[in-house]
């Protein structure tokens, strides 16, 4: 085990261009889905956190119910989608990058729009008063609550990043685990630990965990800028 991890922070340190072609290739899809996530996610948890329509609380609690779902079971709904005889399988996107930033994108939605109900709805608490005496619409309202919300906003994202970048089961399933096509980091530990080549399962999971560092690091820095600004 020793050697396998020497091996390892060898293949980091060396610029291994294989190992480093899968770090890129996983943070693309992972970048892209959340990024999708936030456009879709931020706006529709806003709307639920803020404004006051028939069946609120419905779609509040479906939120948060959507939060857990199963990413093998994501998986094999955008598998059937985009299979050949799927509604969409005519575009001819299973087994590609596009495919697992679909099923990522579907992840992470929930989570971020779940998030960014509660932050929105706790604001809109303190700012009800002010925007009814304005008389503020309520397309204003949302992106008042947003811009005032933004470093907390910023922390759903690094969450939702965290959650997409350790996915295994959905990318597995519509992305196939294609060496140098759709082979991300956590497929390509699974596989290479499976096969007994643990130098390089070792390698990116050091990997995954350096970016988990980040990430956490990164929400705690989030974190103290907000509460400076609060305090400001």
């Amino acid at each position: 085990m020793l050697d396998a991890l020497v091996q390892a922070l060898g293949l980091i340190a060396s610029g291994d261009p294989d190992l480093w072609a899968i770090v890129l290739l996983s943070l693309r899809v992972t970048l892209t889905a959340v990024a999708l996530s936030c456009i879709i996610g931020f706006p529709l948890g806003a709307a639920v956190g803020a404004l006051r329509f028939p069946g609120r609380g419905g779609v509040a609690l479906l939120l948060n119910a959507l939060m857990g779902l199963p990413p093998v079971v994501v998986g094999l709904m955008v598998y059937l989608a985009l299979s050949a005889s799927g509604p969409f399988g005519v575009l001819g996107l299973l087994y590609t990058p596009t495919a697992m930033i679909i099923a990522q994108t579907v992840l992470v939605t929930p989570i971020i729009a779940a998030l960014t109900r509660q932050v929105v709805e706790d604001l809109d608490g303190q700012y009800a008063e002010q925007f009814a005496s304005l008389g503020v619409r309520w397309h204003d309202r949302i992106a008042a609550l947003l811009w005032d919300a933004r470093y907390a906003l910023l922390t759903v994202a690094l969450a939702g990043f965290g959650r997409a970048v350790a996915e295994v089961g959905a990318v597995l399933i519509v992305g196939g685990n294609i060496n140098h096509v759709t082979r991300v980091m956590t497929t390509t530990i699974a596989l290479e630990t499976s096969k007994g080549n643990l130098h390089l399962a070792l390698a990116l999971g050091v990997v995954l965990l350096m970016l988990a560092l980040i990430v956490n690091a990164a929400v705690m820095a989030v974190r103290q800028t907000a509460e400076r600004a609060a305090y400001a």
